[in-house]
Parts: C-alpha cells; sequence; structure tokens
C-alpha cells in the first residue's frame, strides 16, 4: 500500500470512530438529566392544563342546573298560597236556623272541648253555610272557623232520627251526641232515645238521605 493510500485510511478510520464516540454520547444521556426531564414536564404540564379545561367546563355545565331549580320551587309556592287561602272543607247543603242563627245559638265547638251544651254569645260570631253561628268564647269561633266541618253537627244541624227516616226536622240543642269524632242532634230526648236504639244502622240511612231529603 502506498504512503498516500496509508494516510487517507488512517484518516477514514478516525474520522469513523469520533462519528461512533458521538452517536454513543448521545443515546448515553442519564435519565436524570435535563433532557429527560425536559419532555416529562412539558406532558405534565399539558396534563394540568388539560385538566383544568375539564373542571371549567364541567362548572359551566353545571351552572343551568342549578339556575333552572330555581324557577321549579315557584309554582309549589304558589301552589301552597292558594291552599291556605282557600276555605276549609265544604259548606253544607243547607243548616237548620232560626232567625239566621244556627242550632237555636249553641257553641257547636263546646260539645267537644266543654263536653256539653254552652250557649253561645251574639258578641263571638261567624258566618257558615248560609247561617249565623255562635260561640261561647273568641277561641271556639276560630277554632270553628279555622275547620268548620269538624266541629258542625251532621246534616246542617238538622235532626239525626228524622234525616234517617226521610225528612228533616227541627232540633233540641241538649239532645247530642258525639260518635266517631262527629256531632249528631235530635228533636228532643225522646226522639234520641229512638235514634241510639240503632245508632250505626241510623247514621247510615241518613247518610244516604242526605241531602236528597231537602227536596222532601
Amino acid at each position: 500500500m502506498s504512503l498516500l493510500s496509508r494516510v487517507a485510511w488512517g484518516i477514514a478510520t478516525i474520522l469513523g470512530a469520533g462519528l461512533m464516540a458521538g452517536c454513543d454520547l448521545s443515546t448515553s444521556t442519564p435519565s436524570g438529566s435535563n433532557a429527560a426531564v425536559e419532555p416529562d414536564a412539558a406532558v405534565e404540564e399539558s396534563a394540568s392544563q388539560t385538566a383544568a379545561v375539564d373542571v371549567s367546563s364541567v362548572e359551566v355545565q353545571q351552572m343551568p342546573t342549578a339556575d333552572a331549580a330555581v324557577p321549579s320551587a315557584e309554582p309549589s309556592s304558589e301552589k301552597s298560597e292558594k291552599t291556605e287561602a282557600s276555605p276549609v272543607g265544604n259548606e253544607p247543603a243547607a243548616v237548620f236556623a232560626e232567625s239566621g242563627v244556627a242550632i237555636r245559638g249553641a257553641d257547636p265547638v263546646a260539645y267537644f272541648n266543654a263536653g256539653g251544651y254552652v250557649a253561645g254569645s251574639p258578641s263571638y260570631t261567624h258566618e257558615w253555610g248560609g247561617a249565623t253561628w255562635q260561640f261561647s268564647s273568641a277561641q271556639n269561633r276560630d277554632l270553628f272557623a279555622s275547620n268548620p266541618t269538624q266541629y258542625a253537627p251532621q246534616y246542617g244541624g238538622f235532626c239525626a232520627w228524622a234525616v234517617s227516616r226521610g225528612y228533616t226536622a227541627a232540633v233540641d240543642p241538649t239532645a247530642w251526641k258525639i260518635v266517631d269524632g262527629k256531632l249528631y242532634l235530635n228533636f228532643d230526648a225522646r226522639i234520641q232515645g229512638r235514634w241510639e236504639q240503632d245508632i250505626p244502622g241510623n247514621i247510615a240511612k241518613a247518610n244516604q238521605n242526605w241531602p236528597g231529603v231537602l227536596s222532601n
């Protein structure tokens, strides 16, 4: 081999060795160096940005749901107000009254909380069922006004025995009886005795006849 050829071969050998050494250095960079950390940090930063976007998008989607819940409560409150303003119970088809005063002025609430007949007073009255009801106290008047059907006698205060027989008659407010939480009045003590011989049966008959007996 000539001298020139040997020199060229040596240079090529040196250059080849240098290139190979450079390749080894680029591939043997320690995993803890900045070149290895920076890509991971970029990935983490990107992931955190993506998570932030996801959270904000969830919050935006929840806002309309919360806003929509507010109007939904309004109809129920309006309905509740209408219910409270409405009169409690149904007025009877007719009321036994003399000169516009129901059941001869007796206090209907007193039968329940005083246990017997108590005369009402013109100082404490309440209009219901087309008649004036009298009471012995403002407290009894207010109780009746809040729930008249709880205290008013059955069949508008007409004689329970007469209604069971298909007609109407006046009552004596001292001839009374509470059955299953309901007040019943009769014409007098003698008629009440007949009615008491079969209270369940007579009540059933009267319930069937009322209020049709009003047309008899």
